[in-house]
């Protein structure tokens, strides 16, 4: 009989399995990839979850709790950058997942929460977990303070535009730093002005809370500097306070109206007053992609 339930539905997968069949013939592909899906499910298992089915290199798994199932996918992402072999071979793995109603039948999993988690999945790339505000929402404060919101999208049947964020599982992935300063008090600011090549964006709780930039089109401000990822770094508003965060290749340079100058690279800054940022180039007056910002 169908039931109907709010659970966590996580899609896991391996990257790049077309290749390993062409590399390594389908023998041994096949037993890679079998390996690999066994060892998912066993971390499964040992975090509460169901398995609802196998479709080629992929599982898909339910859980009844999104904390359990973010843990899952974090130690599925640990262990296999240990790093872990497969008959020999490393390979590497994406997941995404999201929390939310879904229809239980036999076995089966229907519904919101299966095909959100499956475009999340479409999102990741390799050894990304990617998730929505929805989940992150519901998690376990230590988990959800894992969690940053990259990008904004549409899916079908949602009216409104979904939250998208990725769980940084890696211990390294984000710290959180200061300015050389920083024994000054910060104060609160209502809103954070961005400028860029005539454009100005603000940041704010009652404006746009997040803005990302980057040279992809995805991202809210597009820079077109040489050395800038598609989704270089974002700025956050937080109570009052903004931090740059960056999680790009090549980083984030930071140089403040004091004349202070900050490196940031998967690091988080708390920033204030006026500034330069760079992305994936020092500011120099050769840097013709410089950003400004203000905090009125």
């Amino acid at each position: 009989m169908a039931e109907n339930v709010n659970i966590s539905v996580l899609f896991a997968d391996v990257c790049g399995s077309t290749r390993l069949y062409e590399t390594l013939g389908d023998e041994r592909a096949q037993q890679v990839i079998g390996e690999c899906i066994a060892f998912m499910l066993q971390v499964v298992e040992q975090h509460g979850g169901t398995l609802v089915k196998t479709i080629g290199d992929e599982i898909m798994v339910r859980f009844d709790d999104a904390s359990a199932a973010v843990r899952a996918a974090c130690e599925i992402q640990e262990e296999n950058e240990s790093p872990r072999l497969y008959v020999g071979q490393r390979i590497a793995l994406r997941a995404g997942l999201h929390h939310g109603a879904a229809i239980v039948d036999e076995g089966d999993v229907f519904g919101d929460a299966v095909n959100v988690a499956a475009r999340m999945a479409g999102i990741a790339k390799a050894t990304q977990i990617i998730t929505t505000g929805d989940t992150v929402a519901v998690l376990e404060p230590e988990l959800a303070d894992m969690a940053r919101e990259f990008d904004r999208t549409r899916v079908k049947g949602k009216a409104a535009e979904l939250r998208i964020c990725e769980i940084l599982w890696e211990a390294n992935d984000v710290t959180t730093m200061n300015m050389p300063s920083a024994s000054r008090q910060v104060q609160e600011n209502n809103f954070l002005v961005l400028r860029y090549g005539g454009e100005e964006t603000r940041i704010g709780a009652s404006d746009r809370p997040v803005v990302t930039l980057g040279r992809g089109s995805q991202s809210d401000m597009v820079i077109q500097a040489p050395l800038a990822s598609r989704v270089h770094c974002r700025f956050e508003s937080r109570r009052g306070k903004f931090v740059v965060v960056d999680q790009s290749t090549n980083g984030t340079f930071v140089r403040t109206a004091d004349g202070e100058n900050v490196y940031l690279r998967r690091e988080e800054l708390l920033i204030w007053g006026s500034g330069v940022i760079g992305l994936g180039e020092d500011v120099t007056e050769t840097n013709q992609h410089l950003i400004h910002f203000t905090c009125p």
